[in-house]
């Protein structure tokens, strides 16, 4: 294994994929991926890609309520490039091979929550990740300068002359820890979601690539706002499975215990309304009626179109004893996506010279304090190549081609201590979740204190201390933002407040929070 390559990536979902073929173009890529190539959050991606490309669409208006849903912290900048950009790329992956559900010759585009035309784009109904890895990975294959290397997981940033000059990461042939130099490094290693108990995110979400950067000196931006997802499976016996946004786009109904549909209650949207609103309004109902869960009824549905429009959803549904076409689902909110991340202009270039960042590792302001639905595989594929057009363009040093020893590696030493990483992810769940509390939060930022601490025994690695480090900024920027808003909502402070909080939130390595006002500039 060369000690070298002009270009590093990490992560391999559609942000990462995306950047390394950009990249590939003008010199040696490798990807370095935790755990398989085709395990992240993309391959969850159920509900689809939005994307204006319908004749009765127009790009003002994905961009309307793309504003619209991030509750008035959205960087417009950033949100037009996403939207202008997005057929281009979207195409491309169709010519790659992409294959995305039609009706006769024509795409078929449906409809999810706070979309005002129909502009989701699927494959195989409820698959739609799972393709775009498929047919990235395909393409990817295919170029000599691309090297992709799973079970190889990065212990951090080696930050040079003031900027970032490559990586740590362990061979996955040996127990070697090696190094590796680089023109640039760009990190797409996904979300957070594991930081809390429940969660639609798979087990590899735990938040690395950002507790990197930011143990590194990149500025992370937003790491208040977190999107629950209001429907997920909720079995005592069940993984805590994504139901699609577009199980409500399509006509899913909500009720409660009573059988009587009440999200037109909270919202005239009902099922259609944001995401944060239908999740808040289900938890309202859980504690009106003191019950775990609520129902997501489609059985007044045909039978024959659930089974084809959901395959994957109507099969894993089966295997828990549900039949989505007969059975109501019963579902409660979890954690699904962080809007916050390493701050990052619209080319992905960090506050750290030689690290740039793709995807939902980032934040360039596009989702503002509430992502819409289905722009987030959008959001990997644009930006994903708008990094690897950057890292290109700006030039940076060849890598040192100086031969550094491996050294023999532990792999405990980065295994997640599992009593910290339960406990964390109880703290937060039950303190820094879909409902906040200013004292709930400075409790939970005590113990995280404690459990982020490198005197806490040499039991605890880096890669845990990263873990509770990164929980302990998320509930430190929750308690700043003293109102509520898209994602992050406080009881102590329901409203929104335009005046005080019509900024973003800054947490450098070794300074106090901060607020600036624009991100992608």
């Amino acid at each position: 294994m060369s000690s070298s390559s002009d270009y590093i990536v990490l992560g391999s979902g559609v942000a990462g994929l995306r950047a390394a073929i950009e990249l590939a173009s003008h010199g040696r890529v490798i990807v370095l991926t935790k755990e398989r190539l085709d395990e992240s959050n993309t391959e969850y991606a159920q509900g689809g890609v939005a994307v204006a490309l319908s004749d009765d669409d127009e790009i003002d208006l994905h961009i309307e309520d793309t504003l619209i849903a991030g509750a008035g912290l959205c960087d417009e900048k950033a949100v037009r490039v996403l939207v202008e950009e997005g057929p281009k790329y979207i195409t491309q992956l169709i010519e790659w091979g992409a294959q995305f559900d039609r009706e006769g010759e024509e795409l078929a585009f449906t409809r999810e929550a706070a979309h005002s035309r129909n502009r989701i784009l699927h494959a195989r109904g409820d698959s739609t990740g799972r393709e775009f890895v498929r047919s990235m990975i395909a393409h990817a294959r295919k170029l000599p300068n691309l090297q992709l290397l799973a079970h190889a997981a990065t212990i951090g940033l080696i930050v040079e002359d003031g900027r970032c000059a490559g990586v740590r990461y362990i061979d996955p042939n040996e127990s070697l820890l090696r190094e590796m130099r680089a023109r640039a490094v760009v990190i797409a290693t996904g979300g957070a979601g594991q930081l809390f108990s429940q969660t639609t995110n798979p087990s590899v979400a735990t938040g690395d690539g950002m507790a990197m950067a930011y143990a590194a000196g990149a500025m992370m931006c937003d790491l208040e706002f977190v999107q629950f997802h209001p429907t997920a499976l909720a079995l005592p016996d069940a993984p805590r499975f994504l139901l699609s946004e577009a199980l409500r786009g399509e006509g899913g109904i909500l009720r409660n215990h009573d059988g009587k549909a009440f999200a037109k209650n909270y919202d005239d949207r009902a099922e259609l309304a944001p995401r944060d609103i239908v999740a808040r309004a289900i938890v309202a109902e859980m504690e009106q009626t003191g019950t775990r869960w609520m129902y997501l009824d489609l059985t007044h549905l045909k039978a024959t179109f659930l089974r084809d429009r959901f395959p994957k959803i109507f099969t894993t549904c089966l295997q828990y004893g549900l039949d989505l076409t007969k059975d109501q689902l019963p579902v409660s909110p979890a954690v699904h996506y962080v809007m916050g991340g390493v701050r990052s202009d619209t080319y992905g270039r960090t506050t750290l010279p030689g690290l740039f960042v793709a995807g939902e590792v980032s934040c360039t302001g596009v989702h503002g304090a509430n992502r819409l639905a289905s722009n987030s595989l959008l959001e990997g594929l644009v930006f994903g190549a708008r990094a690897g057009t950057a890292a290109i363009a700006d030039d940076l040093p060849s890598p040192d081609h100086t031969e550094v020893t491996p050294v023999e590696f532990d792999l405990a030493q980065w295994r997640l201590d599992p009593h910290t990483k339960s406990r964390v992810q109880e703290l937060m769940w039950r303190k820094v979740g879909l409902i906040r509390r200013g004292a709930d939060l400075q409790a939970a930022i005590e113990e995280l204190t404690t459990l982020a601490s490198t005197k806490i025994g040499t039991n605890i690695n880096q890669r845990t201390r990263n873990f509770a480090t990164l929980a302990k900024l998320m509930a430190e920027a929750a308690l700043w933002r003293e109102e509520s808003r898209g994602g992050h909502y406080r009881e102590d402070f329901p409203n929104r407040d335009d005046a005080k909080w019509d900024k973003h939130s800054a947490q450098v390595l070794g300074k106090e929070i901060s607020a600036i006002v624009k991100i992608s500039e």
